[in-house]
C-alpha cells in the first residue's frame, strides 16, 4: 500500500499557521460533489475565534474547478469580504487560471498588492475585467 496521496480524491486540509493565517489546501477536483465542503470550511475558519489574520487557498493539488467550483471561490470571497478578511489564491493551476480569467473574476482574487501573482512566481497581472478601467 503507498503512502502517497492520491490526487484524484478530494481532500481538504486547514491549518492555523503562527502568523494568524488560516490555511485551506485543496485537493483533487472542485465541482457539484465537493463544492459545498469548501465553503463550509472556508466558513468555519473565518468564524473562528480568535479570527485569522488571512484565508489562504492552496490549489497546487486542484485538478478541475467547474461552475460549481467557481461559484464556491466566489461564496467563499464574499464570505470574507463580509468578515473583513483577506482572501488569496495560491499556487493556482493554468485551468484554474483560465477559467477566473474567462469569467472576468480573477481580479477578486489577486494578492494585497494587487500584483495578482499569489503564489505564481511570473506570472503577469490579469487583465482588467470588461467594464472596469
Amino acid at each position: 500500500m503507498s503512502s502517497a496521496f492520491d490526487d484524484s480524491v478530494f481532500h481538504l486540509d486547514t491549518a492555523l499557521d503562527a502568523t494568524g493565517d488560516a490555511h485551506i489546501r485543496i485537493t483533487g477536483d472542485l465541482d457539484w460533489d465537493s463544492a459545498d465542503e469548501l465553503t463550509e470550511a472556508a466558513r468555519a475558519l473565518l468564524r473562528a475565534d480568535p479570527a485569522p489574520r488571512r484565508l489562504r487557498l492552496d490549489c497546487a493539488r486542484l485538478t478541475l474547478c467547474d461552475s460549481l467550483g467557481l461559484a464556491s471561490l466566489l461564496m467563499v470571497h464574499r464570505a470574507s469580504a463580509e468578515a473583513g478578511i483577506p482572501l488569496q489564491l495560491d499556487n493556482r493551476p493554468a485551468p484554474l487560471r483560465r477559467l477566473l480569467d474567462m469569467t472576468g473574476t480573477a481580479f477578486l482574487f489577486d494578492d494585497a498588492t494587487g500584483s495578482g501573482v499569489s503564489g505564481e512566481a511570473g506570472a503577469a497581472p490579469p487583465p482588467a475585467p470588461p467594464g472596469r478601467t
